[in-house]
Protein backbone atom coordinates (compact mmCIF):
# COMPACT_ATOMS: atom_id res chain seq x y z
CA UNK A 1 0.00 0.00 0.00
CA UNK A 2 1.15 3.39 -0.84
CA UNK A 3 1.32 5.72 2.02
CA UNK A 4 -1.87 7.80 2.58
CA UNK A 5 -0.08 11.34 1.10
CA UNK A 6 0.60 10.06 -2.34
CA UNK A 7 -3.25 8.12 -1.84
CA UNK A 8 -4.61 11.70 -1.73
CA UNK A 9 -2.62 13.22 -4.40
CA UNK A 10 -4.23 10.04 -6.67
CA UNK A 11 -7.66 10.64 -5.18
CA UNK A 12 -7.27 14.61 -6.18
CA UNK A 13 -5.91 13.41 -9.79
CA UNK A 14 -9.45 11.69 -10.28
CA UNK A 15 -12.40 13.05 -8.29
CA UNK A 16 -13.46 16.06 -9.73
CA UNK A 17 -15.14 13.78 -12.32
CA UNK A 18 -14.68 10.74 -10.98
CA UNK A 19 -14.92 7.11 -13.64
CA UNK A 20 -14.55 10.06 -16.78
CA UNK A 21 -11.31 11.15 -15.78
CA UNK A 22 -10.01 7.83 -15.82
CA UNK A 23 -11.73 7.06 -19.08
CA UNK A 24 -10.16 10.17 -20.31
CA UNK A 25 -6.86 9.82 -18.94
CA UNK A 26 -5.86 6.61 -20.08
CA UNK A 27 -7.60 7.48 -23.19
CA UNK A 28 -4.73 10.33 -23.57
CA UNK A 29 -2.38 7.77 -22.25
CA UNK A 30 -2.83 5.48 -25.46
CA UNK A 31 -2.65 8.49 -27.84
CA UNK A 32 0.74 9.30 -26.03
CA UNK A 33 1.60 5.59 -26.51
CA UNK A 34 2.47 5.24 -30.11
CA UNK A 35 3.54 1.71 -30.50
CA UNK A 36 6.76 3.11 -32.64
CA UNK A 37 7.64 4.84 -29.45
CA UNK A 38 8.91 4.75 -25.82
CA UNK A 39 6.19 6.67 -23.21
CA UNK A 40 8.25 8.48 -21.05
CA UNK A 41 6.47 9.84 -17.92
CA UNK A 42 8.53 13.05 -16.89
CA UNK A 43 8.20 14.59 -13.52
CA UNK A 44 11.97 17.18 -15.00
CA UNK A 45 10.99 20.10 -16.92
CA UNK A 46 10.52 19.74 -20.53
CA UNK A 47 13.37 22.21 -20.85
CA UNK A 48 15.48 19.69 -19.40
CA UNK A 49 14.83 16.58 -20.63
CA UNK A 50 14.13 17.12 -24.53
CA UNK A 51 17.77 17.87 -25.12
CA UNK A 52 18.42 14.26 -23.12
CA UNK A 53 15.49 13.22 -25.81
CA UNK A 54 16.49 14.37 -28.94
CA UNK A 55 20.38 12.67 -28.18
CA UNK A 56 19.24 9.44 -27.27
CA UNK A 57 17.03 9.53 -30.66
CA UNK A 58 20.06 10.45 -32.40
CA UNK A 59 22.37 7.73 -30.85
CA UNK A 60 19.79 4.58 -30.65
CA UNK A 61 16.97 5.48 -33.66
CA UNK A 62 14.40 5.19 -30.85
CA UNK A 63 11.94 7.71 -30.36
CA UNK A 64 10.11 9.11 -27.18
CA UNK A 65 6.80 10.77 -26.57
CA UNK A 66 7.11 12.24 -23.57
CA UNK A 67 4.04 13.56 -20.66
CA UNK A 68 5.35 16.13 -18.69
CA UNK A 69 3.62 17.34 -14.75
CA UNK A 70 4.79 17.08 -11.55
CA UNK A 71 6.59 13.73 -10.18
CA UNK A 72 3.97 13.86 -7.26
CA UNK A 73 1.44 13.67 -9.57
CA UNK A 74 2.80 11.31 -11.99
CA UNK A 75 3.54 9.02 -9.66
CA UNK A 76 -0.27 9.22 -8.46
CA UNK A 77 -1.30 8.51 -11.78
CA UNK A 78 0.71 5.63 -12.55
CA UNK A 79 -0.28 4.01 -9.12
CA UNK A 80 -3.80 5.01 -10.19
CA UNK A 81 -3.54 3.31 -13.57
CA UNK A 82 -1.74 0.38 -12.22
CA UNK A 83 -0.53 -2.51 -15.01
CA UNK A 84 -2.97 -0.62 -17.17
CA UNK A 85 -0.39 2.48 -17.54
CA UNK A 86 0.92 3.57 -21.09
CA UNK A 87 3.52 4.20 -19.80
CA UNK A 88 7.53 2.26 -20.20
CA UNK A 89 9.84 4.78 -18.26
CA UNK A 90 8.86 7.19 -15.47
CA UNK A 91 11.98 10.12 -14.83
CA UNK A 92 11.16 11.50 -11.76
CA UNK A 93 12.21 14.79 -9.82
CA UNK A 94 13.29 13.25 -6.66
CA UNK A 95 13.62 9.45 -4.94
CA UNK A 96 9.82 10.21 -2.84
CA UNK A 97 7.68 9.86 -5.92
CA UNK A 98 9.94 6.80 -7.38
CA UNK A 99 9.82 5.27 -3.92
CA UNK A 100 5.67 5.71 -3.91
CA UNK A 101 5.85 3.69 -7.42
CA UNK A 102 7.88 0.99 -6.25
CA UNK A 103 5.76 0.72 -3.24
CA UNK A 104 2.56 -0.15 -5.19
CA UNK A 105 5.08 -3.01 -6.61
CA UNK A 106 4.74 -1.31 -10.66
CA UNK A 107 9.00 -1.44 -11.17
CA UNK A 108 10.28 -3.84 -13.17
CA UNK A 109 14.25 -4.66 -11.99
CA UNK A 110 16.37 -2.33 -13.57
CA UNK A 111 18.97 -4.48 -15.85
CA UNK A 112 21.91 -5.28 -13.63
CA UNK A 113 24.27 -4.13 -15.93
CA UNK A 114 22.45 -0.42 -15.83
CA UNK A 115 21.81 -0.54 -12.49
CA UNK A 116 25.10 -1.50 -10.61
CA UNK A 117 26.92 1.43 -12.26
CA UNK A 118 25.26 3.60 -9.65
CA UNK A 119 26.56 3.45 -6.21
CA UNK A 120 23.58 1.51 -3.76
CA UNK A 121 22.94 4.60 -2.15
CA UNK A 122 21.55 6.14 -4.99
CA UNK A 123 19.25 3.54 -6.39
CA UNK A 124 16.34 1.47 -4.34
CA UNK A 125 17.57 -1.50 -2.40
CA UNK A 126 15.70 -4.08 -4.77
CA UNK A 127 16.87 -1.96 -8.08
CA UNK A 128 13.37 -1.21 -9.24
CA UNK A 129 14.80 2.27 -9.85
CA UNK A 130 18.04 4.13 -10.16
CA UNK A 131 19.06 7.58 -9.30
CA UNK A 132 20.46 9.07 -12.83
CA UNK A 133 21.57 12.44 -11.55
CA UNK A 134 21.76 13.94 -7.85
CA UNK A 135 21.69 17.25 -5.54
CA UNK A 136 22.72 18.07 -2.51
CA UNK A 137 21.21 20.11 0.59
CA UNK A 138 23.55 23.53 1.30
CA UNK A 139 23.06 26.47 3.68
CA UNK A 140 23.21 29.51 1.18
CA UNK A 141 24.64 32.20 3.05
CA UNK A 142 25.74 35.97 2.60
CA UNK A 143 29.67 36.16 3.22
CA UNK A 144 29.00 39.69 4.27
CA UNK A 145 27.07 38.56 6.84
CA UNK A 146 27.93 35.21 8.28
CA UNK A 147 31.58 35.20 8.64
CA UNK A 148 33.08 31.51 7.84
CA UNK A 149 33.83 30.62 11.50
CA UNK A 150 30.47 31.77 12.01
CA UNK A 151 28.73 28.74 9.69
CA UNK A 152 26.61 26.00 11.34
CA UNK A 153 28.35 23.00 11.23
CA UNK A 154 25.24 21.44 11.75
CA UNK A 155 21.37 22.41 10.68
CA UNK A 156 20.75 21.97 14.07
CA UNK A 157 22.23 25.21 15.10
CA UNK A 158 20.13 26.98 13.11
CA UNK A 159 17.20 26.67 16.23
CA UNK A 160 20.35 29.06 18.23
CA UNK A 161 19.23 32.95 19.18
CA UNK A 162 21.52 34.09 17.26
CA UNK A 163 20.06 33.36 14.00
CA UNK A 164 16.33 34.76 14.82
CA UNK A 165 14.85 36.61 11.58
CA UNK A 166 18.10 36.03 9.55
CA UNK A 167 17.11 32.21 7.96
CA UNK A 168 15.02 31.81 4.91
CA UNK A 169 13.21 28.50 4.41
CA UNK A 170 10.44 27.13 1.46
CA UNK A 171 8.07 24.84 3.59
CA UNK A 172 5.79 24.70 0.82
CA UNK A 173 8.64 23.27 -1.26
CA UNK A 174 9.03 19.54 -2.32
CA UNK A 175 13.00 19.86 -1.22
CA UNK A 176 12.60 21.42 2.09
CA UNK A 177 9.85 18.59 2.82
CA UNK A 178 11.89 15.48 1.43
CA UNK A 179 14.86 17.32 4.09
CA UNK A 180 12.50 17.28 6.95
CA UNK A 181 11.41 14.17 6.00
CA UNK A 182 15.00 12.73 6.20
CA UNK A 183 15.50 14.23 9.11
CA UNK A 184 12.55 12.23 10.36
CA UNK A 185 14.09 9.00 9.75
CA UNK A 186 17.08 9.61 11.27
CA UNK A 187 16.40 11.30 14.51
CA UNK A 188 12.58 10.44 14.95
CA UNK A 189 9.58 12.48 15.82
CA UNK A 190 10.25 14.16 18.35
CA UNK A 191 13.88 15.49 17.77
CA UNK A 192 11.99 16.44 14.48
CA UNK A 193 9.52 18.32 16.03
CA UNK A 194 12.04 20.03 18.67
CA UNK A 195 13.81 21.48 15.12
CA UNK A 196 10.85 22.66 13.57
CA UNK A 197 9.77 24.36 16.96
CA UNK A 198 13.19 25.65 17.10
CA UNK A 199 13.33 27.21 13.89
CA UNK A 200 9.44 28.47 14.42
CA UNK A 201 10.40 30.08 17.28
CA UNK A 202 13.38 32.24 15.46
CA UNK A 203 11.11 33.47 12.90
CA UNK A 204 11.96 32.44 9.60
CA UNK A 205 11.38 34.28 6.70
CA UNK A 206 9.38 32.27 3.91
CA UNK A 207 9.85 31.74 0.34
CA UNK A 208 7.92 29.96 -2.42
CA UNK A 209 11.21 28.18 -3.77
CA UNK A 210 14.72 27.68 -3.74
CA UNK A 211 15.73 30.15 -6.07
CA UNK A 212 14.21 33.03 -4.20
CA UNK A 213 15.64 32.22 -1.45
CA UNK A 214 19.10 32.38 -3.44
CA UNK A 215 18.29 35.56 -4.82
CA UNK A 216 17.18 36.88 -1.30
CA UNK A 217 20.32 36.09 0.24
CA UNK A 218 22.49 37.56 -2.71
CA UNK A 219 20.54 40.54 -2.35
CA UNK A 220 20.93 41.15 1.47
CA UNK A 221 17.55 40.73 2.15
CA UNK A 222 18.10 37.47 4.39
CA UNK A 223 21.73 36.57 5.83
CA UNK A 224 21.47 32.33 4.91
CA UNK A 225 19.05 29.78 3.59
CA UNK A 226 18.28 25.99 3.35
CA UNK A 227 18.65 25.02 -0.29
CA UNK A 228 19.45 22.81 -3.20
CA UNK A 229 23.22 23.26 -4.45
CA UNK A 230 22.37 24.26 -8.25
CA UNK A 231 20.57 27.06 -7.42
CA UNK A 232 23.22 29.22 -6.35
CA UNK A 233 25.31 27.89 -9.80
CA UNK A 234 22.07 29.13 -11.59
CA UNK A 235 22.11 32.30 -10.27
CA UNK A 236 26.06 32.94 -11.23
CA UNK A 237 25.26 31.66 -14.89
CA UNK A 238 22.54 34.01 -14.93
CA UNK A 239 23.87 37.13 -13.55
CA UNK A 240 28.00 36.40 -13.53
CA UNK A 241 30.09 35.12 -11.04
CA UNK A 242 31.15 38.09 -10.24
CA UNK A 243 27.55 39.55 -9.52
CA UNK A 244 27.05 36.74 -7.40
CA UNK A 245 27.93 36.91 -3.39
CA UNK A 246 26.22 34.25 -1.86
CA UNK A 247 28.24 31.19 -1.26
CA UNK A 248 27.25 27.42 -0.67
CA UNK A 249 28.47 25.62 2.71
CA UNK A 250 27.90 21.97 3.39
CA UNK A 251 26.85 20.76 6.72
CA UNK A 252 29.15 17.94 8.29
CA UNK A 253 28.81 13.84 7.57
CA UNK A 254 25.07 12.55 8.16
CA UNK A 255 23.85 15.75 9.11
CA UNK A 256 20.21 15.90 7.67
CA UNK A 257 20.84 19.46 6.42
CA UNK A 258 23.63 17.34 4.06
CA UNK A 259 21.27 15.41 2.29
CA UNK A 260 21.67 13.95 -1.10
CA UNK A 261 18.32 13.46 -3.11
CA UNK A 262 18.70 12.36 -6.76
CA UNK A 263 16.64 12.21 -9.76
CA UNK A 264 15.98 8.91 -10.98
CA UNK A 265 13.91 6.56 -13.33
CA UNK A 266 12.13 3.14 -13.26
CA UNK A 267 10.88 0.77 -16.01
CA UNK A 268 7.50 0.41 -15.20
CA UNK A 269 6.13 -3.60 -15.59
CA UNK A 270 3.27 -2.60 -17.62
CA UNK A 271 5.49 -1.70 -20.55
CA UNK A 272 5.71 -4.05 -24.03
CA UNK A 273 8.96 -1.67 -24.35
CA UNK A 274 11.13 -3.50 -21.83
CA UNK A 275 14.54 -3.56 -23.95
CA UNK A 276 14.07 -0.07 -25.31
CA UNK A 277 13.10 1.23 -21.70
CA UNK A 278 16.43 -0.41 -20.48
CA UNK A 279 18.22 1.31 -23.10
CA UNK A 280 16.81 4.15 -22.54
CA UNK A 281 17.95 4.05 -18.84
CA UNK A 282 21.34 2.73 -20.30
CA UNK A 283 21.91 6.44 -22.07
CA UNK A 284 20.95 8.50 -19.22
CA UNK A 285 23.77 7.32 -17.35
CA UNK A 286 26.11 7.33 -20.27
CA UNK A 287 29.42 9.86 -19.84
CA UNK A 288 27.09 12.32 -22.56
CA UNK A 289 23.89 12.48 -20.24
CA UNK A 290 26.01 12.51 -17.13
CA UNK A 291 28.04 15.09 -18.46
CA UNK A 292 25.17 17.05 -19.70
CA UNK A 293 23.69 16.99 -16.18
CA UNK A 294 27.05 17.89 -14.67
CA UNK A 295 27.52 21.12 -17.09
CA UNK A 296 24.07 22.21 -18.03
CA UNK A 297 21.97 21.51 -14.90
CA UNK A 298 24.43 22.26 -11.94
CA UNK A 299 23.48 18.53 -10.97
CA UNK A 300 25.80 15.58 -9.38
CA UNK A 301 26.60 12.80 -12.16
CA UNK A 302 26.22 9.73 -10.69
CA UNK A 303 28.37 8.16 -13.15
CA UNK A 304 31.94 7.45 -11.21
CA UNK A 305 34.78 9.15 -13.17
CA UNK A 306 32.34 11.95 -14.48
CA UNK A 307 33.40 14.91 -13.29
CA UNK A 308 31.63 17.41 -11.40
CA UNK A 309 30.62 21.46 -12.60
CA UNK A 310 33.77 23.62 -12.25
CA UNK A 311 33.46 24.58 -8.46
CA UNK A 312 31.06 22.11 -7.29
CA UNK A 313 33.10 19.97 -4.79
CA UNK A 314 32.37 16.24 -5.59
CA UNK A 315 30.15 14.33 -3.48
CA UNK A 316 31.91 12.60 -0.15
CA UNK A 317 31.21 9.09 0.07
CA UNK A 318 29.52 9.41 3.56
CA UNK A 319 27.55 12.85 2.72
CA UNK A 320 24.21 13.26 4.23
CA UNK A 321 22.14 10.69 6.07
CA UNK A 322 22.27 6.91 5.12
CA UNK A 323 18.48 6.32 4.43
CA UNK A 324 16.28 4.60 1.50
CA UNK A 325 15.93 7.02 -0.78
CA UNK A 326 12.67 5.65 -1.61
CA UNK A 327 11.54 5.97 1.64
CA UNK A 328 11.28 9.96 1.27
CA UNK A 329 7.92 9.14 -0.16
CA UNK A 330 6.20 8.93 2.86
CA UNK A 331 5.28 12.52 3.26
CA UNK A 332 2.33 11.98 5.86
CA UNK A 333 4.32 12.37 9.48
CA UNK A 334 5.99 15.36 7.79
CA UNK A 335 3.31 17.57 6.64
CA UNK A 336 1.61 16.53 10.02
CA UNK A 337 4.24 17.94 11.35
CA UNK A 338 5.25 21.12 9.61
CA UNK A 339 1.39 21.92 10.21
CA UNK A 340 1.56 21.20 13.93
CA UNK A 341 4.61 23.34 14.23
CA UNK A 342 3.34 26.70 12.20
CA UNK A 343 5.49 26.52 8.98
CA UNK A 344 2.67 25.56 7.09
Amino acid sequence: MIGTHWARVARRAVAPMGLLVVLLATALAACSGDGDRLTLYSGRAEVQVEPILEKFTEATGIKVSARYGASAELAAQIVEEGRRSKADVFWAQDAGALGAVSEAGLFAPVPPEVASVVDKRFRAPDDTWVGVSGRARVVVYDPREVPASELPASVFSLTEPKWKGRLGIAPTNGSFQAFVTAMLITVGEDGTRDWLEGIKANDPKTYASNDLIVKAVNDGQVDLGLVNHYYLFQLQSEIGPDKTVARNHYTAGTDPGALVNVAGAGILKSSTRQADAARFLEYLLSEPAQRHFAEENFEYPLRPGVPTAAGLPPLQPEQGPSINLGDLADLDRTLELLRQTGLL
